[in-house]
């Protein structure tokens, strides 16, 4: 791996030890599917479990950081009030909760109002994204870049499809009926945080959602700048730490996506 910050360092030990504790649970969730409820109580405390390690780590070598975390209450300020960590401990859980191995352990941590670290661990597949402001995005030992597509009809975009009764779903498919006839197709693979990776990886072209949490994006937003890629919220007049609504590309194919999701 390239070397990073102990600030870096510190976020991936803690990433890889919740991975571990994941993939074992995971392995036991499969034999729990017959009984929904009793699944998803399982994973509700492997999630919980996942974030106690997270906690564990991250509090215990920088004490005086905030904590900005899923499955907790409320925000914890921390006595430095630049900085605090932003934590899903497991994204992707619906996923995870039907023995499909796509979700992701997300940290990201950010300084003065910009999120200036970002750790996002596919533990089923042993895929580590991380990136550090300057220091360029890596997925393991390579080094990432954003795709060169410069055209709409071949590229590929990531987004997601909320459920029944979510008050974006009226929004979400208008995008979808403006995106779909122009491009080279659209994907919902239910991990926000690993959809953002995968733009930063050139695996999608580009990626939006809305109604997202901030936990859900937050590392794959240094992870796309650090690879060459462009983020900004689905408005320009939105904060995108507050509305949590992201949109995410390659430099070329930013403009013409943005233009089609800003159309109203």
């Amino acid at each position: 791996m390239a070397i990073g910050s102990a600030n870096l360092n510190i976020m991936i030990k803690a990433a890889r030890a919740a991975g571990r504790s994941l993939v074992k649970d995971f392995r036991e969730v499969e034999n729990l599917q017959a009984s929904m409820k009793g699944a998803g109580d399982f994973v509700s405390k492997a999630d919980i479990a996942a974030q106690d390690i997270i906690k564990e780590e991250l509090m215990t070598a920088r004490p005086t950081y905030g904590w900005l975390a899923e499955e907790d209450a409320a925000e914890t300020p921390g006595s430095d009030p630049t900085r605090r960590w932003i934590v899903d401990p497991l994204d992707g859980t619906t996923n995870f909760l039907h023995g499909m191995p796509h979700w992701a352990t997300s940290i990201a941590l950010e300084h003065k109002g910009e999120i200036v670290a970002g750790v996002i661990f596919d533990a089923a597949k042993d895929e580590m994204f991380y990136a550090e402001k300057g220091n360029g995005a890596w997925m393991n030992e390579s080094r990432l870049r954003v795709s060169s597509r410069n055209r709409m009809i071949e590229s590929v975009f990531a987004s997601g499809l909320p459920h029944a009764g979510n008050k974006y779903l009226p929004a979400v498919l208008q995008d979808l009926g403006q995106v779909l006839p122009i491009c080279a197709g659209v994907r919902r693979w239910g991990a926000a945080a690993l959809d953002m990776a995968y733009v930063a990886a050139g695996r999608f072209d580009g990626y939006w959602e809305r109604g997202l949490k901030p936990w859900d994006f937050a590392a794959g937003i240094v992870l796309v700048k650090e690879a060459g890629g462009l983020v900004e919220p689905i408005r320009k007049e939105q904060n995108i730490m507050e509305d949590c609504q992201v949109l995410a590309c390659n430099g070329d194919v930013f403009d013409p996506l943005a233009k089609v999701l800003r159309k109203r």
